[in-house]
């Protein structure tokens, strides 16, 4: 599904999920920044150039992106930027519910309901990287039940899904 507003995909796993043949993601960038914009406008949170170049990178596609691609995209322009400014960037974003780092990947995505506290679940694809961020209650559900039969605290409610988008799958792609 996705917002009319900002042409972020916001939940739901299914169709439209992943982006389709198509898919206008200058549209969906510029939305992405605009409601970062009015989000940082109106927590008060400074995005600084460099944070908010890091986020531009990350969101410049749908694919997982590295720290050290995400360094080198930086050093593009001539003038160098030590890794340290990269993960302090990246540190930050993720305390603000702008991105969310996919473990299996050691990668970085764009949270496609940025700002907003949330559990998600994510499908990786494996050949191309590209993930999909989605809300199932009833996989929360699910989760919050078994941690609480086995007496266990949830602080990480990460799930990441791997496999193949269809983009990527043999026969679906358009």
């Amino acid at each position: 599904m996705t917002d009319g507003e900002t042409g972020i995909t916001t939940a739901g796993a299914g169709a439209g999920t992943f982006p389709v043949s198509g898919h206008d993601h200058a549209r969906c960038f510029a939305g992405l920044m605009a409601h970062v914009d009015r989000l940082c406008a109106e927590t008060g949170v400074r995005l600084t150039a460099q944070r908010r170049r890091v986020l531009e990178i990350v969101a410049g596609s749908h694919a997982a992106v590295g720290a050290y691609d995400i360094l080198a995209r930086m050093n593009e322009t001539g003038r160098p930027v030590a890794p340290i400014a990269v993960y302090r960037a990246l540190d930050f974003l993720l305390q603000n519910g702008l991105v969310h780092r996919m473990e299996s990947l050691n990668a970085y995505v764009v949270c496609s309901r940025a700002g907003e506290r949330h559990r998600a679940q994510f499908l990786i694809c494996r050949r191309c990287h590209c993930v999909a961020e989605f809300t199932s209650p009833s996989i929360d559900m699910a989760i919050a039940a078994g941690a609480e039969a086995a007496a266990f605290e949830v602080t990480e409610p990460v799930i990441e899904i791997g496999g193949l988008c269809p983009g990527c799958r043999p026969g679906l792609a358009g």
